[in-house]
């Protein structure tokens, strides 16, 4: 069965800043390596450490927000190279939907390709959505791909804006290549068992 995706629901980890690069998600040094695995530690990698130097704690490393699967962002977030180990290595911390006011149109592509849903809000929202989640880290919040809203268990609701190409692929579960290959799977070992000179090797 395809791999849909209608909503997103979990705690909120707010990440303030218009122009978050992808080089600020996953440092340059991180990417030498031949799989994903592993990325998640590093989101933010410099951010993080320069927050500790200051004395205080970014959002990835608040124990208030571990956990969270929807990532709060603001303007133009994933700008800069484009790195798909920024989308993969921000799923691998276990962010599951992100909710910012724009992105980079790379960076989204990426998210879209690996299942993660990268949805747009008002400026205003934007900031209120990471306001709340701020005072109340513990409150549930959905990424509504049918409704095209973001939701916060507290009653807050907000209308959200996503391509309805990226849309439909989330509601058919069409983003999922691979998944749509190995479906498939079983007609082409049909198509092959008849074809002679494939024999044995379907």
């Amino acid at each position: 069965m395809p791999n849909r995706i209608l909503e997103v629901s979990g705690r909120a980890v707010p990440v303030r800043g218009n122009d978050i690069d992808t080089d600020r998600i996953i440092p340059a040094r991180f990417l030498r390596c031949v799989t994903f695995d592993g990325l998640g530690q590093h989101a933010f990698a410099d951010d993080r450490a320069q927050r500790r130097a200051q004395g205080g704690l970014h959002p990835f490393d608040d124990p208030r927000f571990a956990g969270a699967s929807i990532l709060l962002a603001n303007a133009n977030f994933g700008c800069g190279s484009s790195r798909e180990h920024a989308p993969q290595a921000l799923a691998r911390w276990g962010i599951r939907a992100i909710v910012a006011v724009s992105y980079s149109e790379i960076f989204h592509g990426n998210c879209v390709a690996i299942g993660v849903p990268a949805v747009r809000v008002s400026q205003l929202d934007s900031e209120r959505l990471q306001d709340l989640a701020e005072r109340a880290p513990t409150l549930t919040f959905t990424v509504d791909l049918e409704r095209l809203e973001v939701r916060a268990s507290d009653g807050t609701s907000v209308p959200c804006q996503l391509a309805e190409g990226p849309r439909r692929q989330f509601l058919s579960g069409s983003w999922d290549a691979l998944g749509e290959l190995l479906e498939g799977l079983p007609a082409v070992r049909a198509r092959a068992a008849q074809l002679p000179y494939l024999r044995g090797f379907a």
